[in-house]
C-alpha cells in the first residue's frame, strides 16, 4: 500500500460501526501501518445514524478532521440508504459495501447515481450461523478488509484472533463464533 486509505462507515447505534473501526484501526496498527479510528456521533441513543472513519496508510498520517472524500464506504444497515446521503463524496475509484439480502442490481437505484464498484454481504446470514445472534460488524469487518485490501486476509485473521482472544478473556466461546463469521465472510462478499 503506497496511498493512504481512507473509509467512512454508516450504522445506526448499537450495530457495531464504531467498534469495526477501532477494531480495523487496532489491527491495522498491529501489523505496522499508521492508523485512524474514529466515531462521530448526532443524537446518542440506540438506533440513530452513526458515522465512524478510518485512515490507514504505510506513512505518518498528518491530517485529522472527518473525511469528505472516501475511497471506501461501509454500510451496516440498508435503511441508512434512505436516510443518509451515504455516497457523498465517495470516490468512483473505491467502492460501496452494503450489509443487505439484496443483489447490487437492486441496491443501486438507492445509491444517487453512483458509479464506483458496489458489493453485498449478507451480514446478518453470516452472523446467524456463525454466532446464533445478529451481530453485522465482524461479518461488515471482513468485507472492508476483503475490499480495500489493506492487509493480507492471514494477517488481518491471526490480529484478529488474538485481539478476540484479549477483548473476551471472560468469554472465549464468542471466539470461535467470530472468526468463523470473518473466514465465511471473505467467502461470500459479492
Amino acid at each position: 500500500m503506497s496511498q493512504t486509505v481512507e473509509i467512512r462507515w454508516h450504522g445506526r447505534g448499537g450495530q457495531g460501526a464504531k467498534t469495526a473501526a477501532l477494531l480495523l484501526a487496532d489491527v491495522a496498527f498491529k501489523t505496522g501501518m499508521y492508523v485512524q479510528g474514529f466515531p462521530e456521533y448526532g443524537p446518542e441513543r440506540m438506533g440513530a445514524p452513526i458515522t465512524a472513519y478510518n485512515r490507514i496508510s504505510d506513512t505518518p498520517i498528518r491530517v485529522h478532521s472527518n473525511i469528505y472524500t472516501p475511497q471506501y464506504v461501509a454500510v451496516v444497515d440498508e435503511t441508512l440508504l434512505e436516510a443518509v446521503d451515504v455516497t457523498a463524496g465517495l470516490r468512483t475509484d473505491g467502492a460501496i459495501v452494503v450489509n443487505t439480502t439484496k443483489s447490487k442490481s437492486d441496491i443501486l437505484p438507492h445509491l444517487r447515481g453512483y458509479n464506483g464498484k458496489v458489493y453485498t454481504i449478507d451480514a446478518k446470514k453470516i452472523s446467524m450461523a456463525t454466532l446464533g445472534k445478529y451481530y453485522p460488524n465482524s461479518p461488515m469487518l471482513a468485507a472492508m478488509v476483503a475490499i480495500t485490501k489493506v492487509m493480507e486476509p492471514e494477517s488481518f485473521l491471526r490480529e484478529m484472533e488474538l485481539s478476540f482472544q484479549h477483548k473476551f478473556a471472560k468469554k472465549p466461546e464468542v471466539i470461535h463464533g467470530n472468526m468463523e463469521a470473518l473466514k465465511m465472510t471473505f467467502k461470500e462478499v459479492q
